[in-house]
């Protein structure tokens, strides 16, 4: 039978394995909006067609790992429950106005994508920042028992 220091470290690692999946699939949606946001800077200025169309490419990746970002999250709260810790977080990236933005494509619609994404950028630096955070507490949870 394993002791309740044994037990404890054990589910201190879960957490922190835990929190690694989420902080990748958050660092790769923080990559794609990168992208999408450089694409979206070409667009503005008369990218054109092709340009909309490899940003809305790159957005809809950053939704594809945000939603892996939220499924890995509520395994997250679940190691962290565990260990006693709470998890205050959520992500999500809007709409970003793909219609008008392939149908009405101008600098109007162009400005109001680049707005709502450095909005998803922010919101995802600040997601990074917290999960970041409770490693570090949780890694030094582990190195204290």
């Amino acid at each position: 039978m394993k002791d309740n220091g044994e037990q404890e470290r054990k589910e201190i690692r879960e957490a922190i394995l835990a929190g690694e999946r989420v902080l990748q699939s958050l660092n790769k949606a923080d990559e794609a909006l990168r992208s999408a946001k450089s694409w979206g800077l070409f667009d503005m200025f008369g990218g054109g067609l092709l340009s909309t169309f490899v940003k809305h490419s790159r957005l809809d990746r950053a939704r594809g790992y945000i939603e892996d970002a939220k499924q890995n999250m509520k395994a997250f709260k679940e190691e962290l429950a565990d260990v006693d810790q709470v998890l205050d977080l959520s992500v999500s990236v809007g709409e970003f106005l793909t219609f008008a933005d392939f149908f009405f494509d101008s600098f109007f619609v162009d400005w109001m994508v680049q707005s709502k994404i450095d909005m998803a950028k922010r919101q995802m630096q600040e997601a990074i920042g917290k999960v970041t955070k409770i490693l570090a507490s949780l890694r030094e949870m582990e190195r204290d028992t």
